[in-house]
């Protein structure tokens, strides 16, 4: 019998269950009254030259991280090791790929297991490292992971459990495992995805279902098996966005994941090596990394947000593409502003693989030379990290009109590979033509998950929503009831696309026994009450508007000035009631102290954004003070506001390569401790009153050093400080 149904199973079994969780939690939690606020990944054992102080070090791989080629340490020791430096600790592991040999070797069960790889039309195994195959998830494999893993993990006493990565190729689907669980599901032959749209369809299903019931299975598995030994399991899955996966032409659970009991919440696993992925603007390919990031994360958000799960947003210093510092520093820049513009998420993944970034050499630019991490870049990076030990949630919203949405689904992940009929979306620009001519002007607009629409929060704050049917398509009916709802209540459609892709006429609910659509749009208008071959036109429906433009989205990006007419669309569809449509270069935001600022090129403009000072630069390592800070177009900014520590006029530090800790001000004397990896600077800014008196530098063994570096500025009213950091620690005591 054919599973068809399950497009829709997938996406609204436990609606009940996360109606019980609405609430956003946007704040970090506390467990046993740890805060667990910032966190990494690492694979190695503790070392000074790593000790980089966030609140979670997350121990990856109860074998280690499959890429690392040195001999690894037992995973109980490597947990105790991070343990008696008085870090918290949690644990790691792919779900699609891992250091997994002893199971593909037949060490586990004496059979060997690679023939469960991926495999695409070829013949030949995706391959993830050397003996480590992306796999297609049977019983035997959730079989050892819940043994060799999960037991193992929760014996050594860890209750929080990331599942990484649950992903399938969409170019894979052709392994003698992959036509087993086919047969299993639909109840009929494999049948090739190359051939014809619907066998794609049908495909993709049957890989986002297999890692759907893997998660489902293995985080239950967890929890049931944390009760037996007293502990409360959380069970978390770092994923990379749904608008990479798209890109990328990978295909995952994503969104349907909040659905399950057993999740906890998420990683949203975006950097350079994310959002560098070239897109068309304006008939340009090119690398756009604050705008990919911008979309990244923004999609990750809407697609948590109604949930009520956690969720931490990674980036990361370097990628994993060999490139120079200078590169490396240029988009950590640019994804660490684009996640600090989502001011209702304060939970961070600060890095990854800490080894790699501070004790592997890589490239000086414009040379073939290849040295460790500059002192420079390493000051400016833990700046950067320590301050997200103190980003606070912000009810503020970036400047710009935030009320235009732009709708995406799961199904994204369907229509990527491979082509059929010769309809082609080049770089995934049909959702980019929806995003970026918006985005590029200014607008910061906001992605809506389809799958969250029968929560009223989901569209409570859109006006205009955008959409499109020519790169996804509705899982339900369920979808255009709710977008029914939502216009004929007075709100604002656009719908853009041809309906001439072949996922159109694939075996679904809109052409079934009960519907004879030729295509999910006009089962939306008949539901809209205007024409079901609507063409290009302004309709009414209710008391909101529908807008339909007869183009595909990519048209608008792929082609110079193919934005115009839908730009004006837009424009007119949010103006109709007076508002105006106001599109600028910069994007910009205050959380507490912290200025966020982004001015894009490509824009309306190329003016230079001028944020009034006293502001410290926390991108550059010696933290200048501005009265002005000049941000030009391309470029970010990430300052601190003095005026933050003007008006509460009590000594703090506002900003420092080093984790501070036991804050003290009694007796005229302000002290603290600094904490930070070996073989690295510490610069450091502290507001003061007054001009200190004495200023006083102590190691772990309380001798006292002297600072490299150590001045006042009597008009910011700040003492800066540069020395050599210690991971045991560096007391500082100022007296006033």
């Amino acid at each position: 019998m054919l599973k068809k149904n399950i497009f829709i199973v997938i996406f609204i079994c436990c609606g009940s269950f996360l109606r019980q969780t609405l609430a956003q939690n946007p704040v970090s939690e506390k467990d046993g009254g740890k805060q667990e606020k910032t966190a990494f990944q690492t694979a190695s054992p503790w070392m000074p030259e790593i000790d980089i102080r966030s609140d979670v070090a997350i121990i990856y791989g109860v074998n280690g991280n499959p890429s690392d080629k040195e001999n690894k340490s037992v995973f109980e020791t490597r947990v105790k090791s991070w343990q008696e430096k008085g870090y918290g600790t949690h644990f790691m592991t792919g779900i699609a790929w891992g250091a997994y040999q002893d199971y593909f070797l037949g060490k586990w069960d004496g059979k060997k297991h690679f023939d469960e790889g991926q495999v695409q039309a070829s013949g030949d195994t995706i391959w993830h490292g050397h003996n480590v195959p992306y796999i297609v998830p049977q019983k035997s494999f959730i079989a050892y992971i819940k043994e060799q893993v999960i037991e193992r993990v929760i014996d050594a006493g860890i209750t929080s459990i990331y599942l990484e990565e649950p992903e399938f190729w969409a170019r894979g689907g052709y392994s003698t495992a992959f036509k087993e669980e086919w047969k299993d599901f639909y109840g009929f032959d494999w049948r090739p995805q190359h051939e014809s749209a619907e066998n794609t369809w049908l495909s993709n299903k049957l890989k986002y279902h297999l890692y759907y019931k893997t998660i489902d299975e293995v985080s239950l598995y967890a929890k049931k098996y944390g009760r037996k030994k007293g502990l409360e399991v959380k069970v978390y899955i770092p994923t990379h966005s749904l608008v990479n996966y798209s890109s990328w032409m990978i295909v995952s659970p994503e969104a349907s994941l909040a659905s399950l009991p057993g999740i906890d919440g998420y990683i949203a696993q975006v950097w350079t090596g994310t959002s560098r992925e070239a897109t068309y603007f304006n008939g340009v390919v090119k690398e756009r990394t604050f705008e990919n990031a911008f979309l990244e994360y923004g999609s990750m958000v809407s697609m948590t947000s109604p949930t009520g799960r956690k969720i931490f947003f990674l980036t990361d210093p370097i990628e994993d593409r060999r490139k120079d510092w200078d590169d490396y520093k240029k988009n950590y820049q640019a994804t660490f502003t684009a996640q600090l513009l989502y001011p209702r998420v304060n939970n961070y993944e600060v890095m990854p693989w800490p080894e790699r970034i501070y004790t592997k050499p890589y490239k000086v630019a414009y040379t073939d030379r290849e040295v460790l991490i500059p002192h420079k870049y390493s000051t400016q990076m833990q700046v950067m990290v320590n301050a997200l030990n103190n980003m606070p949630v912000s009810g503020n919203k970036i400047s710009g009109i935030n009320s235009i949405g732009v709708l995406m689904g799961n199904s994204m992940m369907f229509q990527r590979f491979p082509t059929h009929e010769g309809f082609e979306d080049p770089r995934f620009s049909n959702f980019y033509g929806q995003t970026l001519p918006l985005l590029k002007r200014g607008v910061p607009v906001q992605t809506v998950h389809m799958e969250n629409l029968g929560y009223k929060e989901t569209l409570q704050e859109i006006k205009v929503l955008v959409m499109s049917y020519s790169n996804m398509k509705p899982y339900s009916e369920d979808v255009h009831k709710n977008l029914e709802k939502w216009v004929k209540n007075g709100g604002t459609l656009i719908y853009t696309g041809r309906d001439d892709d072949p996922y159109q006429n694939v075996t679904e609910w809109w052409n079934d026994k009960r519907n004879k659509f030729n295509a999910p749009s006009e089962n939306l208008f008949k539901h809209l009450g205007i024409p079901e071959q609507a063409g290009d036109g302004h309709y009414k429906a209710g008391k909101g508007e529908v807008f339909v433009i007869r183009q595909n989205p990519k048209e608008f990006v792929t082609e110079a000035g193919g934005d115009e007419n839908f730009v004006e669309t837009v424009k007119r569809a949010f103006e109709k009631d007076g508002e105006e449509l106001l599109f600028k270069n910069n994007l910009v935001l205050q959380r507490g102290p912290y200025k966020v600022i982004a001015v894009m090129d490509e824009s309306v403009n190329r003016e230079p954004y001028f944020a009034k000072g006293p502001v410290i630069d926390l991108f550059d390592p010696m933290l200048p003070v501005f009265t002005e800070k000049t941000v030009a177009p391309g470029e970010q900014a990430f300052l601190y506001d003095l005026n933050d520590a003007y008006d509460k006029d009590k000594p703090t530090v506002v900003a420092s390569a080093a984790r501070i800790s036991n804050e003290k001000f009694e007796n005229g004397v302000y002290s603290f401790t600094c904490k930070s990896p070996a073989n690295t600077m510490n610069s450091m800014r502290v507001f003061l009153p007054s001009k200190p008196e004495r200023v006083i530098l102590e190691d772990s063994g309380e001798t006292g050093i002297s600072p490299i570096g150590a001045s006042w500025d009597g008009n910011s009213r700040t003492y800066y400080l540069y020395f050599e950091n210690e991971p045991e620690r560096i007391h500082v005591k100022f007296k006033l």
